[in-house]
């Protein structure tokens, strides 16, 4: 593990974390759109590179951005990494960004704005739209025991009108309110906050991780909000489409020990059986009707290595 400072900070307003893996050009162009943002002097931007190999962690060098890289000997994930960066900061807020995102001008101020208006809200998130400008329909609903299993058998989509999806999907995103959830792209949190839960649960290699930091801080007694006028330009899946399998296989043991945590082990055994018994072979199906090997590859792998990892599911550890 090694750290290089690349610039150095004034008194940070608010702390960047920016887990790296692999993401090529849009690490850098997530970079320039921070140090174009409004208040970008008052960023310090630190980013985690997850052994990459494509060399995006290198020459990061940003003029009139604060800037720290550090490179991890391997892939810690994505929690684990999020914790390593918030560690090196102290700014009173701090905002865990995807590389592959691009802020507005006013976005991170747009965002800082609100958390500073309401002691009461603990986590703020951004609109993210794609590069057409459309909005993504990234806040959440609470994730349920039985929503949980449901989604995991598909009945929001075999039964949209009875089950309801996990994404608020009928919601335009067009005001600013409170949510259950937002999604990890754009997280901005109170430290203080962050720090008394612990930061994220390492458990969670990636994925779930900002469902579960969003569910402690409303334990907490704290309000999660999405922030209609902080616009994000956000890729989405940026660094994972080389990966499938790994990428389908964490989604669903992050899943599981989601259920495990928060629902207990009976939930968590009916997922992972959902998952197991109708998920994998249900997208296995749709591989092979489109004549993809590719993805149905992807998904035999993702299956055997979720089987592989039962027995420390069922503890509730995943790792």
């Amino acid at each position: 593990m090694t750290a290089t400072p690349v610039a150095s900070a004034s008194v940070a307003v608010l702390d960047v974390v920016i887990v790296n893996w692999n993401a090529g050009d849009q690490l850098r162009a997530c970079l320039a759109s921070l140090a174009a943002s409004e208040g970008a002097e008052h960023l310090r931007v630190v980013v985690i590179d997850n052994a990459s190999s494509d060399g995006s962690a290198e020459g990061l060098d940003r003029p009139g951005l604060a800037l720290t890289v550090l490179r991890n000997a391997d892939n810690r994930g994505f929690a684990r990494a999020c914790n390593q960066g918030a560690a090196l900061g102290s700014a009173a807020a701090i905002l865990f960004l995807n590389p592959d995102t691009g802020v507005s001008r006013d976005g991170i101020a747009a965002a800082r704005a609100q958390l500073d208006a309401d002691p009461g809200t603990g986590i703020v998130g951004a609109r993210l739209v794609d590069d057409a400008g459309q909005t993504h329909r990234t806040c959440a609903r609470h994730p349920t025991g039985a929503r949980l299993i449901a989604h995991t058998l598909f009945l929001d989509r075999l039964l949209p009108g009875r089950v309801a999806p996990h994404f608020l999907l009928d919601w335009d995103h067009a005001e600013t309110r409170a949510v259950d959830a937002v999604m990890g792209a754009f997280l901005m949190i109170r430290r203080p906050l962050f720090a008394r839960l612990g930061g994220f649960d390492e458990r969670f290699f990636v994925y779930w991780e900002d469902a579960d930091l969003c569910a402690r801080a409303a334990a907490a007694g704290f309000a999660v909000c999405h922030v209609a006028e902080a616009e994000i330009r956000h890729r989405g899946q940026g660094t994972t489409e080389a990966v499938k399998d790994r990428r389908l296989f964490y989604f669903l043991r992050a899943q599981t020990l989601y259920a495990h945590k928060h629902h207990g082990r009976a939930v968590s055994l009916a997922v992972l059986a959902a998952a197991l018994a109708v998920n994998l072979p249900v997208r296995l199906g749709r591989a092979l009707v489109r004549g993809s090997a590719g993805d149905a590859g992807a998904v035999i792998r993702a299956g055997l290595m979720l089987i592989r990892a039962v027995p420390r599911l069922l503890t509730g550890s995943g790792r």
